[in-house]
C-alpha cells in the first residue's frame, strides 16, 4: 500500500480520541456506582504501565503525532482507574488515592523520560534492540494484564464491573491505530502486533 501521511495521520487521529474517551465510560461506571468490584487493579496498572513503555517506543520510532499522544493518554486514564480501585475497592482515603495516582504518574513519566535519553544514542547509532525490546515489552504486558482480570472473571463466574462500551472503543482504537500505521512508508510490526493484541484482548 503506497505511503499517504494524511490517510496516516487522519487515521492515527481517530485511533487517538477512541483511546481518549475509551476509559471514560469505565470511570463513569466506577464513579456512578461507587465499585470498581469484578474490575482487576493490576489489569489498570500493567495498561497504564504498558503505555509508558509504548511511549518511550513511539518517541523514538518518530511515529506520528496520534501515535505517540495514545499511549501516554492510555496511561493516564488506566493510573485513574487504578486510583478508583485504591478508593473503592481498597477502601484507602481519597486523600491517599490521589497521592497514590500522582506518585505513580510522577514516577512513570520520570521513568519514561530517563529512558528515551537512554536509548535514543544505541537508536542513532543503528541499534535498534533496545527500542525494540521497549515495544514488544508493552505488547506482553498488555498480554499479561488480562490474566489477573481473567480471575476476576472465573472468581465472580460472569464480567461485572468492567464498561461493554469501553472494550467497544478500545477494540476501534486498536482498529484505527493498525490502519493508520498501514500508510506508513515502512509499516511498524513492533507497533502493529501491540495494536493488534488491543484488539484480540477486547474481543476476548
Amino acid at each position: 500500500m503506497p505511503a499517504n501521511a494524511a490517510a496516516e495521520n487522519a487515521l492515527g487521529t481517530i485511533g487517538t480520541i477512541c483511546w481518549t474517551i475509551q476509559l471514560v465510560p469505565q470511570i463513569w461506571k466506577s464513579w456512578r456506582t461507587k465499585s470498581t468490584e469484578g474490575l482487576s487493579e493490576w489489569l489498570v496498572l500493567l495498561w497504564g504501565i504498558s503505555g509508558i513503555t509504548l511511549g518511550v517506543y513511539a518517541i523514538i520510532q518518530d511515529l506520528n503525532i496520534p501515535l505517540i499522544l495514545q499511549p501516554h493518554l492510555f496511561s493516564v486514564l488506566s493510573y485513574v482507574c487504578w486510583a478508583q480501585c485504591q478508593y473503592y475497592g481498597r477502601k484507602r482515603s481519597k486523600l491517599a488515592s490521589v497521592a497514590l495516582y500522582a506518585m505513580v504518574v510522577v514516577v512513570s513519566a520520570g521513568f519514561e523520560v530517563g529512558m528515551i535519553f537512554a536509548v535514543r544514542p544505541a537508536y542513532n547509532s543503528g541499534n535498534m534492540r533496545p527500542v525494540q525490546f521497549f515495544g514488544i515489552f508493552s505488547s506482553v504486558l498488555i498480554a499479561i494484564a488480562l490474566l489477573p482480570q481473567y480471575w476476576e472473571i472465573y472468581k465472580y463466574k460472569e464480567v461485572i464491573g468492567i464498561s461493554t462500551l469501553f472494550m467497544l472503543v478500545d477494540m476501534l482504537g486498536g482498529v484505527f491505530s493498525d490502519l493508520s500505521l498501514a500508510f506508513k512508508e515502512k509499516f511498524d510490526v513492533v507497533a502493529g502486533v501491540t495494536y493488534s493484541l488491543v484488539v484480540v484482548r477486547s474481543a476476548s
